[in-house]
């Protein structure tokens, strides 16, 4: 006997969509005076900093375009919808996060034996600017605060802006540096730290998207903590072939063999006892999608040795 209940939801990210928005807006009104002055005055660091930024503010939109995308309807073919077009999305984040930290440290290398005049007037000047890009970082940190422990995404975002926070305060401190001592390899040395800064960032978030697309268990979730919470249900004699996995951010799945007592299947009770599990299932681990098989006690003997 199969039974699922299926509940659905809107993913994590579209609940926080408005606050991508204004961080989106934010991060770009800097990225062009950045870009310009880094350019102009030569500063690594400081294309360093903007080209972060920028990655952030692609990385947002791309975010933006996938939140919309998953909330098309389901079809035949795709019985998820586009759900994943999120984690897709998180994933060239992380990719575009890795490869400009990656070119930052190169270039910082290729620039240490020869580094370049830098017009440290100038880059003083748009580090001014950067000075107000920090500013509008702290602002961006404060909006998708509230978001980052419930959406890959939105953590992603948070973390990008949090160091692109401290890139721009490299950028300031290595101004400062070649104006008041002339030591132009504080410029390289400010873009190996931005590229620091980025690389571990890119990782956890490239970690985390790779748990969801191979499926792994739901981070802080204890299957067997589950398996016992099952087993209590009047009725319930054993759970076994349990999976546990994450569609998206704010979007986990469960589905399990559930052993039920000759008795429950004699009196007519297994739509009580699928409450029974969807209310504990609900209530103790949050779990809003759900699929079970009933069967009664003998039945495992039929089914395939990779059932746990």
């Amino acid at each position: 006997m199969s039974v699922g209940h299926a509940h659905a939801g809107g993913t994590a990210t579209a609940q926080h969509r408005k606050r991508l928005v204004l961080v989106l807006v934010i991060t770009l009104s800097v990225v062009a005076a950045q870009i310009v002055g880094g350019l102009v005055s030569g500063s690594l660091a400081l294309l360093a900093d903007a080209g972060h930024m920028l990655t952030d503010a692609t990385g947002v939109a791309i975010a933006l375009v996938a939140s919309t995308l998953a909330t098309r309807p389901a079809t035949n073919t795709r019985t998820n919808g586009l759900q994943r077009a999120e984690i897709l999305a998180a994933l060239a984040n992380a990719l575009l996060l890795g490869g400009l930290a990656i070119w930052v440290i190169v270039e910082a290398v290729q620039r240490w034996n020869d580094p370049p005049e830098v017009a440290t007037g100038l880059m003083l000047a748009v580090a001014a600017v950067a000075a107000v890009g920090a500013l509008a970082n702290l602002a961006s940190l404060m909006i998708l605060r509230a978001g980052k422990h419930e959406s890959l995404n939105v953590r992603g975002a948070y973390l990008e802006v949090l160091s692109d926070l401290v890139g721009s305060i490299a950028v300031i401190i290595a101004g400062i540096v070649i104006a008041t001592t002339g030591y132009t390899r504080a410029d390289v040395i400010a873009s190996v730290a931005i590229g620091v800064f980025i690389i571990p960032r890119a990782w956890s978030l490239l970690r985390d998207v790779i748990d969801i697309l191979l499926e792994a268990t739901p981070k802080g979730l204890n299957l067997e903590q589950v398996r016992d919470h099952m087993r209590e249900v009047p009725g319930v004699v054993d759970v076994h072939d349990l999976h546990a996995w994450t569609i998206t951010s704010g979007v986990t799945a469960l589905s399990a063999h559930v052993v039920v007592d000759d008795e429950c299947i004699d009196q007519g009770r297994p739509g009580a006892v699928l409450d029974a599990l969807d209310e504990c299932l609900g209530e103790h681990f949050a779990m809003e999608h759900c699929t079970l098989q009933l069967e009664p006690v003998g039945h495992r003997s039929h089914e395939n040795a990779h059932h746990d």
